[in-house]
């Protein structure tokens, strides 16, 4: 009965939930036009860059969701469970012919043409060690940069790797998508099996993965096929909500029912079940969630209330990592002010691009709710990209970049004006705000407009900052990189930058390998792979696999902030980019190493 209602499914829960297709298109580029294309070694001309997750007994907590186990006793394929006539009863819920399903084979949505990797960038590197590595990899990363990258990996199609089952090998990538924050990309990766191919593992992913959207809905074509090998609570309360979508009140409120007699669900998860369902088709349910009595945030909890626009206190998102609040940037059912936390969270994350970011600053400026605390960002936001004369722009991206009472500048104002800065022509300005225009610039990889200050930075001694981030992040060298220079900068910005400028230097090749030597002696930086996991990222390189170079760069930021972070990981992988080819994102790592050192 249940497979008879998809028909209708589209028109009612865009109605009742407004669930956002935004995971149906391609995956928004972070990118600028021409970033990572062949430079010369002629600056461009100045205008280049103006037009860029109560208990366990429904869905495990996040982050710490324990998926690691397979849901059936000897982790076998859902469709080996099943008898021939089950299989083939299975089969015949789907509209499509043999010629129009889907292999396992290679999966991905990105290929080279759309800004993906080859199909052989995992080489001949072991599935199950990659699945390893993604499965227990502590995500968010502390880059942005190294997210988008793997961000471009793990969409890529790519050859699915013989030891293991490409089913469970999309499972793998979604999961460590989710864990990055990026729910719509992990949704994509989910949607490129088909149904009848699906493995216990998957579907457990796929639960987390439409709870992390916002949406219930997408779960309803694969609950039978999930109830055949798991009791999941969250399965089996997913008939309810399935059945009110496609207009079944009756049998929804009787999954309700049954579901409560069995205690499936009690308490706040029952509640959000109960406010779906309310959501469906001809529902009569008025339901009021209250949050008092709850401790923590799962996903059901998550993706039910996100779905049903029932706000969730913040100290239930103090509970789980960031890439929950990256969630809930891109869910367009909740009001715009609600987003601002999520957003500028998934700007810092490398979930969202600079473009996006100021995308939706625009929208909640002309928002009647808009915090009052907020126009006066919005109005030095629109000064800064079309002020009158070049000082007014300046002076406003300062305004948005600057932190009170502290140092350096606020990461995801510099993300908030990096195409403004783009378009700023060459001008007099303080050697501290030539450093963040630069860095402002390079965290949505406007390499080439920031190479236009070239000059400016090496007329001025005191643009240390400056000229730091021009020497590792500018396409060639445009900057002076003598030993005496790299020693000098060690000098005067203190340890930690000038051991970040030193490891991004050596890696890229562009000090000898004796002032490379010496300048890492000095600073206190080792250039040997001492560790299995820089040996692991180098031996990669040299097999030119450029994905597992990825997600081994991931393995080696497995911190909150860059405070944490060894500048020999930076070396380390920076080096292994720059080898495969990726010299653009090695560059901008080794350049965000400075600016958030």
């Amino acid at each position: 009965m249940v497979a008879r209602r998809w028909k209708v499914l589209g028109g009612v829960v865009a109605l009742a939930l407004a669930i956002p297709v935004i995971a149906q298109q391609a995956p928004e580029s972070l990118l600028p036009p021409g970033f990572g294309d062949p430079v010369t070694d002629t600056p461009p001309p100045a205008q280049q860059g103006q037009s860029p997750q109560q208990s366990s007994s429904l869905i495990q907590p996040i982050p710490s969701l324990d998926l690691a186990a397979p849901v059936d006793s000897e982790g076998n394929n859902a469709a080996a469970a099943m008898s021939e006539e089950e299989l083939a009863a299975e089969r015949a819920k789907y509209d499509f012919p043999d010629s129009a399903k889907r292999l396992l084979t290679r999966i991905g949505p990105l290929t080279p043409e759309s800004g993906g990797f080859a199909a052989n960038a995992f080489g001949s590197t072991q599935g199950k060690f990659l699945m390893a590595l993604m499965r227990e990899s502590r995500a968010p990363f502390a880059s942005r940069w190294a997210s988008i990258l793997m961000r471009r990996a793990l969409l890529s199609g790519t050859d699915t790797p013989g030891d293991v089952d490409g089913a469970d090998w999309v499972a793998e990538r979604a999961w460590l998508l989710l864990r990055m924050g990026e729910a719509d990309a992990a949704r994509m990766m989910i949607q490129s099996v088909d149904a009848d191919k699906y493995t216990p593992r998957l579907y457990a992913i796929a639960m987390q993965t439409y709870l992390a959207t916002a949406d219930p809905a997408g779960l309803c074509p694969l609950s039978d096929g999930a109830l055949r090998t798991s009791r999941e609570p969250g399965w089996v309360m997913s008939r309810a909500f399935c059945a009110s979508f496609s207009g079944d009140q009756g049998s929804a409120s009787g999954a309700l029912n049954q579901a409560q007699r069995d205690k499936v669900a009690r308490g706040i998860d029952y509640r959000l079940a109960e406010k779906v369902v309310g959501a469906g088709n001809n529902a009569r349910r008025s339901v009021k969630v209250e949050w008092d009595g709850v401790d923590n945030l799962t996903a059901w909890r998550f993706g039910l209330a996100t779905a049903t626009n029932v706000e969730i206190p913040d100290t239930l998102y103090a509970t789980v990592g960031p890439h929950v609040r990256a969630w809930e940037a891109r869910a367009s059912v909740l009001p715009v002010p609600r987003r601002r936390v999520g957003v500028e969270t998934a700007a810092r994350l490398g979930v969202f691009s600079s473009a996006a970011l100021v995308g939706y600053y625009s929208e909640l400026a002309g928002d009647a709710a808009s915090p009052a605390d907020f126009q006066d960002r919005a109005d030095a936001l629109r000064t800064a990209y079309s002020g009158a004369n070049p000082s007014d722009r300046l002076d406003a991206m300062r305004t948005i970049w600057t932190v009170d009472n502290a140092a350096g500048a606020d990461y995801v104002g510099l993300i908030a004006v990096a195409r403004a800065a783009a378009a700023l022509p060459v001008m007099q300005a303080s050697s501290e705000d030539m450093a963040h225009l630069i860095a402002a610039m390079l965290t949505a990889g406007y390499d080439r407009s920031a190479i236009r200050w070239s000059n400016a930075v090496s007329g001025d001694s005191n643009a240390q900052d400056a000229w730091a981030l021009l020497a590792v992040g500018a396409p060639s060298n445009v900057v002076d990189m003598s030993a005496n220079r790299v020693s000098a900068y060690v000098t005067a910005a203190g340890p930690r930058k000038g051991q970040m400028l030193v490891a991004g230097l050596a890696a890229l090749n562009r000090l000898s390998a004796a002032d490379a030597g010496q300048a890492a002696q000095s600073a206190g930086v080792s250039l040997a792979a001492q560790s299995r996991w820089s040996r692991a990222i180098g031996a990669a390189a040299q097999r030119g696999e450029r994905a597992t170079v990825a997600i081994l760069a991931g393995v080696g930021l497995q911190v909150a902030d860059w405070g944490k972070v060894p500048p020999e990981h930076v070396f380390h992988i920076v080096a292994a980019l720059h080898r495969v080819g990726l010299d653009p994102e090695a560059r901008m790592i080794a350049a965000e190493a400075i600016t958030r050192s």
